[in-house]
């Protein structure tokens, strides 16, 4: 093994297995329950895709749109789009309105907008720094 490899090896884990049980009681604590965690893993699945991730940003600067429009907007078919809105939905990310044979949908609150502002702030961060 290199040096290079040892170092790596060695930043990667414990080189002296020593557990500071204060910390880990007091991060323990604060850890939230499982269901929530696995809530937040289903919602940052959801922004995991692409398409799914393009529909969220044109509602984010679009507002309310209809299907059509957003489909027109991410460059996708408007089936493509329905599909991906049901998941959105069903997960609390989006709100769809009807006005007769109309659907309309926007982000579900606040909280999405400031989750992909921060996410947008993390990758132009990490492009300064290349």
């Amino acid at each position: 093994m290199s040096s290079a490899s040892d170092v790596r090896a060695v930043a990667d884990g414990c080189a002296v297995r020593v557990v500071d049980r204060e910390k880990v009681a007091v991060v323990t604590a604060a850890l939230p329950a499982d269901d929530k965690i696995t809530e937040l893993a289903q919602v940052f699945g959801l922004l995991a895709d692409p398409g799914r991730l393009r529909i969220i940003t044109a509602l984010l600067e679009g507002g309310e749109m209809c299907v059509c429009d957003i489909a027109a907007a991410c460059g996708h078919s408007e089936s493509a789009v329905s599909h991906a809105l049901r998941l959105l939905r069903a997960s609390g990310v989006v709100r769809a309105r009807r006005s007769g044979r109309m659907a309309y949908y926007r982000l579900a609150d606040s909280h999405v907008r400031m989750l992909l502002d921060l996410a947008l702030a993390h990758v132009g961060h990490q492009e300064g720094e290349a």
